[in-house]
């Protein structure tokens, strides 16, 4: 399946991409220099993850996705909160990789779920030369148990054609259906559509950053690689700006400007329509990034004045980083990052001043708006 690049009206689409590219060269540059960065990096990956089920017709609120993300959940989890969940888990994997791995065959295989340990890059190492540890990585080690056992089954068969025993030929792949509904078509070629999308680049490196990426977006849309796994290819427009350069100090919340859209532009039927929506997208989410960005400097600062005056042992700045890092968070959580009761932990929140996001009694939660 190919996609065929269309003559792209450049005379009606240049307000648009100056308008995208100025904005994101500014949340680049603000975000590389700012204190409150890391914070608002590991923020955004629960605002795109939420934003991206929006986009996708499913409804996460961000408030379940943290809890889960710390495994502190309230609420039975349902099937769309782990979806995002491992959403904010790939982010975080394209964030700490090399700026060009998730746009190769093998980065594409390992965030798929299918690469072996020896095609995984090296990721980004913490204090001491430790690897980054996040709460969801024993839930990925148990998503591959199943691509183990296959892989044990080759194995298996291997070994009994060595030993020269006769196997019966494999059965055809069949369709996994649900009544009605085809869940596993064995005509989608993953491989082969993955490719097709791939062979574009080149084309899109011919353009400026932000017109190939919403190029290479409209393209994942059109070919649609992954049978299960469609939303890969909003991470990917982040993951191509990345290694273009244009946004190299984190990864861009596309799906936060593409929530701003209305439905219409951003699944109408001509390409010039969609190429611009895509670029306004990329505006929106790069003006709701730098609004972001002025709320958290502005929050550390209120925040910060509270340290006047502390011992240095007081677990107040570890409270202030989890609010800065998080949406929103709970007593319980301030209690196990800072090793304390969870009356200490509310009388932490009570000294800080934080909004109380629920409205609820019981179960409350807390963040910086």
């Amino acid at each position: 399946m190919r996609y065929e690049l269309a003559d792209l009206p450049l005379k009606s689409l240049l307000p648009a991409l100056g308008d995208a590219e100025d904005q994101l060269a500014r949340l680049d540059e603000r975000v590389a220099r700012s204190e409150v960065g890391a914070g608002f990096i590991e923020r955004g990956h629960f605002f795109d993850a939420a934003a991206s089920m929006w986009v996708n017709g499913e409804l996460v609120h961000v408030e379940d996705l943290v809890l889960r993300d710390a495994w502190m959940d309230i609420r039975t989890p349902t099937h769309e909160t782990g979806l995002a969940h491992g959403i904010v888990r790939a982010r975080r994997k394209i964030a700490a990789a090399p700026a060009g791995w998730p746009l190769t065959s093998a980065g594409l295989k390992a965030l798929r779920g299918r690469a072996l340990d020896e095609e995984l890059p090296e990721m980004d190492r913490g204090r001491g030369g430790e690897e980054l540890e996040h709460p969801g990585d024993r839930e990925e080690d148990d998503a591959l148990a199943i691509e183990f056992a296959e892989i044990d089954a080759v194995l298996a068969r291997s070994n009994r054609l060595l030993a020269g025993e006769v196997e019966a030929a494999p059965a055809p792949v069949e369709a996994t259906m649900a009544g009605d509904l085809m869940i596993r078509d064995p005509e989608w070629n993953e491989d082969e559509r993955l490719g097709a999308w791939l062979d574009l680049m080149a084309e899109a490196d011919r353009l400026p950053p932000s017109l190939g990426a919403a190029l290479l977006w409209d393209a994942w849309e059109a070919i649609e690689p992954l049978e299960r796994q469609h939303w890969l290819g909003q991470l990917m427009v982040g993951a191509y700006l990345r290694s273009r350069g244009k946004v190299g100090s984190h990864l861009l919340a596309f799906c936060v400007g593409l929530r701003a859209l209305p439905r219409e532009r951003r699944r109408a039927r001509d390409t010039s329509t969609r190429i611009l929506a895509y670029l306004d997208a990329m505006q929106a989410a790069a003006s709701a990034g730098l609004k972001e960005l002025d709320r958290l400097n502005l929050a550390k600062g209120q925040m910060e004045r509270r340290l006047r005056g502390r011992r240095s042992s007081s677990t107040l700045p570890i409270a202030i980083e989890l609010f800065l890092s998080r949406p929103v968070v709970t007593a319980a959580m301030i209690a196990a990052t800072a090793r304390i009761t969870p009356r200490g932990a509310l009388n932490l929140i009570d000294e800080l001043g934080v909004r109380e996001l629920t409205g609820r009694g019981r179960y409350r939660a807390w963040g910086v708006l």
